[in-house]
């Protein structure tokens, strides 16, 4: 078993478990918690759409199924428990990621031909599981926290030809440059907002509101619906419909994706259903020509010598994510400054073009569109600071690697001796099916 893969078995989206299941037949008993051999098939088939399954795979599925059924019979014994609304919440992340995927709730219902509420009630009992072995695999690996001269004696006993081959990275920086929106424009949206929202007081139907003037594409379609828990929407809109009564309407407030008003349908615990109505101010082109301008001029004065692009980035971009970081993009998978360039061109195609024929490093890309996250329209420049040729793994240019793979084969030695030692006290009975999978802990199986 790759204790990646169980990690993200834990994690994953279980779309398919709430699906007709295959067969059933139970092939393995861990404690008092059956593993069907559909729940190895439905899992198999999240796989297929990558690569060919071979029998070494269906083994490896197993196993982690075997895995999680152990954490579950732990969890039971250490009396861990997960509340519902960490459930509800983990139901509506899952929920919501697929309908975006697929457009619109309407288009989920028909895709998988049940309404969301029922989809949720299957998905409930496995969500719950998969939330109780998680935190019981955290209790069993804990935090792994790691000095550096663990690190380097972990690279020290790694043999020359086991070193890891470092694809080129890239370490790159942007300063961004959003347009001004004018006074005038802001006080121009919240008033034709306050039209709208006080038609919503005075009786009106907010979704027919929404889906005539809401500027949100996420959800004027669906008359300004979401449904949401805690830590799903940017804060100004969480404490706004947190605070709200059922059927009462929010004064008008800001965000970082323009002016909005909501009106909560309704709250079940830490759950809030809500239609919204939002606007965003108009940047005039004359502005966004004036932000081009002022770029363009930071630009020369990097590319002359006469300003840094650290000191460049602080002091003008207006992504506050990077600017405090030299304007350097941080790589979430890699919890680095580094990137390889087809993790860039998840991000922009267009830029991996630039950086790979037209840039060297220490260069500074001509002013380019960009729209960030908050779907706004602004300018960028993008800053090479270095790239790698590919080579064996190094603690000079590889630290952040080595500090990964370090505390993976921690984690996954405190798992080996915990399969080891709870295997032997607690039934364990598996299908002659699966007699002849090499598993890959070693596993105290119930004669």
């Amino acid at each position: 078993m790759n204790l990646k893969l169980a990690i993200a078995f834990l994690f994953s989206v279980t779309i398919a478990s709430a699906q007709p299941k295959i067969l059933d037949k139970v092939v393995a008993i861990v404690g008092k918690n059956p593993l069907l051999l559909s729940e190895v098939e439905t899992n198999l088939l999240q796989q297929k759409e990558k690569k060919e399954i071979s029998e070494a795979d269906r083994c490896k599925v197993f196993e982690d199924l075997l895995f999680q059924k152990l954490l579950l019979s732990q969890a039971d014994r250490d009396s861990i428990v997960v509340a519902d609304a960490e459930v509800d919440n983990e139901l509506n992340r899952r929920i919501q990621y697929y309908v975006g995927m697929l457009g619109s709730e309407e288009k989920f219902e028909a895709f998988y031909g049940k309404r969301i509420s029922v989809f949720k009630d299957e998905l409930r009992d496995d969500v719950k599981n998969q939330l109780l072995a998680q935190k019981m695999q955290q209790k069993v690996t804990g935090e792994t926290k790691l000095t550096p001269s663990e690190v380097r004696m972990f690279y020290n006993t790694l043999p020359i030809d086991s070193l890891p081959l470092v694809n080129s990275e890239l370490e790159i920086g942007h300063i961004v440059m959003r347009p001004p929106v004018s006074d005038e424009a802001k006080q121009a949206v919240r008033a034709q907002l306050e039209t709208y929202r006080q038609r919503v007081t005075n009786g009106e139907s907010i979704s027919v509101i929404a889906a005539l003037y809401s500027e949100d594409p996420g959800s004027a379609k669906n008359g300004g619906y979401y449904e949401f828990g805690r830590g799903q929407m940017v804060p100004e809109f969480e404490a706004v419909s947190f605070r709200l009564k059922p059927g009462e309407v929010s004064e008008i407030f800001e965000s970082s994706y323009g002016y909005h008003f909501i009106q909560l349908v309704a709250r079940k615990g830490e759950m809030v259903q809500v239609r919204h109505v939002l606007m965003s101010p108009k940047v005039s082109q004359l502005e966004i020509l004036k932000a081009k301008d002022k770029l363009d001029s930071i630009r020369e004065l990097i590319a002359t010598g006469q300003m840094k692009f650290a000191d460049a980035a602080l002091k003008y971009s207006t992504d506050k994510d990077t600017k405090q970081n030299g304007g350097l993009l941080i790589n979430p998978a890699a919890s680095s400054t580094k990137w390889e360039l087809d993790e860039i061109g998840e991000m922009d195609q267009n830029l991996v073009f630039m950086l790979e024929n037209q840039m060297k490093v220490g260069d500074v890309s001509p002013v380019i569109q960009y729209v960030g996250t908050d779907a706004k329209q602004a300018w960028r420049i993008i800053y090479l600071k270095s790239r790698t040729e590919p080579h064996k793994a190094n603690m000079q240019d590889d630290y952040i690697k080595l500090l990964n793979m370090a505390s993976y084969e921690r984690q996954k030695k405190a798992i080996k001796d915990w399969i080891a030692k709870k295997s032997k006290s607690t039934y364990i009975k598996i299908d002659s099916e699966f007699n002849s999978c090499k598993l890959e802990y070693n596993w105290t199986i119930t004669q």
